[in-house]
């Protein structure tokens, strides 16, 4: 009997593992890419020419992350994401230096969307994913404003929902970036001052439609400064905004798409506004074959203007593994002084050309 009642308490503490496991299953993911090889771009600044791994991006930029979901119940989950960008030339931490400089938060998903809380990816990244077929790339049209391949948000809350083929989302951030010193990831502007409400406060917000042949989206993104952060925006009351308009269509093995990206900063003395216009192309010949083409442009009113082409092939060696040779040839206005490379110089008013060769391997 006694031999009984311990074999059905057993069972019973079974049961009620099985049962927990099943209402609580959880996952931890480790993943990355790591993409680096050799550049090469003439004119540089003071003349002569540049050969060397570049130190911001290849074909992508190099990262590696853990991601982690809990099931909650019916079809709420728990969710986090550290991720880490770094050079691999040198091994070291890009992002302003800090170890999870890419992302670093925690949130919950319902239904209805989810909200987030950390260092995220802000809406204007969304806003350019699908449309910008060359992505942040060595040559791309992030080479004329550095702030886009790293629109994230520290202290920030953020929300997206998908519904149907609408996603909606936004951010909020009380300090929008607490690294320095200065850099395009990396402003100094904390925020979160006692008696200073505005400062480094930052939002962005979006809204996209994506249906199997085509898809478009609208994005604003608002930053301000503070006392003590990069220039330009060295105070609360100087506000960067940007408006993100851009599509693309998809037809077999080919997709094509283009966009606008609209800058006002408002800095006093250092006040200015630009309009960046794109239109790409990806052509897939067969399955390991990636073929991307670009052309950029750049107007700065009463400035100056610039122009950039992009080509790229990228050869699939198998699902994680690639090669690629990208070429950029920028075509500066008379002012114009915007380098072919991500992170290169060049002179004043010179075009440039860029070539890269590179190797891809994801995990």
């Amino acid at each position: 009997m006694e031999m009984r009642s311990v074999l059905r308490g057993v069972a019973f503490f079974s049961l009620m593992q099985a049962s927990c496991l099943a209402y609580s299953q959880s996952s931890v993911t480790l993943y990355g890419i790591i993409d680096t090889g050799v550049e090469y771009y003439n004119h540089a600044a003071g003349g002569g020419s540049f050969a060397g791994v570049p130190t911001l991006t290849g074909e992508v930029p190099s990262e590696w992350g853990l991601t982690g979901v809990e099931n909650l119940g019916g079809s709420n989950k728990a969710f986090f994401k550290l991720e880490n960008g770094f050079a691999p030339g040198t091994g070291g931490f890009n992002y302003g230096g800090r170890e999870f400089g890419r992302q670093a938060n925690v949130g919950l998903q319902t239904a209805y969307g989810s909200l987030t809380l950390g260092r995220q990816i802000n809406m204007t990244t969304y806003s350019l994913l699908s449309a910008d077929v060359i992505g942040p790339s060595i040559h791309s049209l992030y080479v004329f404003d550095n702030y886009l391949p790293n629109a994230r948000s520290d202290n920030a809350i953020g929300y997206m929902g998908k519904f149907a083929g609408v996603t909606v989302g936004a951010t909020y951030s009380f300090g929008r970036d607490a690294a320095g010193p200065a850099g395009p990831a990396a402003t100094n502007c904390p925020g979160q001052v006692a008696g200073n409400f505005l400062a480094c406060k930052q939002y962005t917000g979006l809204i996209a439609y994506d249906s199997s042949h085509f898809g478009a989206a609208v994005s604003y993104d608002r930053m301000r400064g503070n006392e003590g952060a990069s220039a330009p925006l060295t105070n609360s009351a100087y506000t960067d905004s940007r408006s993100v308009v851009d599509g693309y269509f998809k037809f077999a093995s080919l997709k094509a798409g283009g966009g606008w990206v609209h800058r006002n900063l408002s800095a006093g003395v250092a006040s200015t506004l630009y309009n960046l216009y794109f239109l790409g192309l990806t052509y897939v010949p067969f399955a390991s074959l990636v073929i991307d083409t670009q052309v950029d442009k750049y107007i700065q009113p009463h400035v100056t203007s610039s122009t950039e082409l992009v080509a790229r092939a990228s050869y699939y060696l198998s699902k994680n593994t690639s090669v690629y040779s990208s070429m950029g040839y920028m075509v500066n206005g008379r002012n114009g002084s915007t380098s072919v490379a991500a992170g290169g110089t060049v002179e004043p008013g010179a075009e440039q050309l860029g070539v890269m060769l590179g190797v891809r391997h994801s995990f």
